[in-house]
């Protein structure tokens, strides 16, 4: 199998291997988050909606296997990320940086002023990534059904200047860089 790792947009025909990489990066907080991870409740249907309905999605694949994922949507000016994962036996190879990175070249592809993200109090690992990332914290909220803040929402500013002409589009090939 190559060791080249493919970007691309994912379509509504992707759904299940979606579902397939967010149950598998998320499995180590079942029992761990309080309230329970969303991602636990997605189906090929809920993605599948999502995706008809217009929420982006970008997969990381190796030959046939899908090793990370990320949702994406415009908000309030922002091109808005989560579900970011990669599977397990995927990580430490920069895939959820390059990820990252690929929903930033599509804010800027879309004219859009930054990017936002929100990450739960308890993941200060998440957090600590998405801060060298660039990303500053902008408020703090609950869950439904909590009196106290549960997640950290962020944002990155992206000014036009910053695109990489040279940057591949999430559906050419990205070769892993080494370590």
């Amino acid at each position: 199998m190559s060791d080249t790792v493919f970007l691309r947009t994912a379509g509504p025909g992707d759904a299940s291997a979606l579902v397939a990489v967010i149950g598998a990066a998320f499995e180590q907080y079942r029992g761990q988050l309080v309230p329970e991870p969303g991602a636990f409740r997605e189906t090929t249907g809920t993605i599948g909606r999502e995706l008809a309905a217009g929420t982006g999605a970008i997969i990381a694949e190796q030959g046939e296997d899908a090793l990370g994922c990320v949702m994406l949507k415009p908000v309030d000016g922002d091109l808005y990320f989560g579900r970011l994962a990669v599977t397990p036996s995927a990580r430490g190879r920069g895939i959820a940086r390059r990820l990252v990175k690929a929903v930033e070249d599509e804010a800027i592809r879309r004219g859009l002023a930054g990017v936002r993200l929100g990450v739960r109090i308890a993941l200060t690992e998440n957090q600590r990534l998405f801060t060298s990332l660039g990303f500053v914290e902008t408020s703090r909220e609950a869950h439904p059904g909590f009196d106290h803040p549960t997640s950290i929402n962020m944002r990155k500013a992206l000014s036009a200047d910053r695109i990489d002409h040279h940057a591949p589009h999430p559906t050419q090939p990205v070769r892993p860089e080494p370590l």
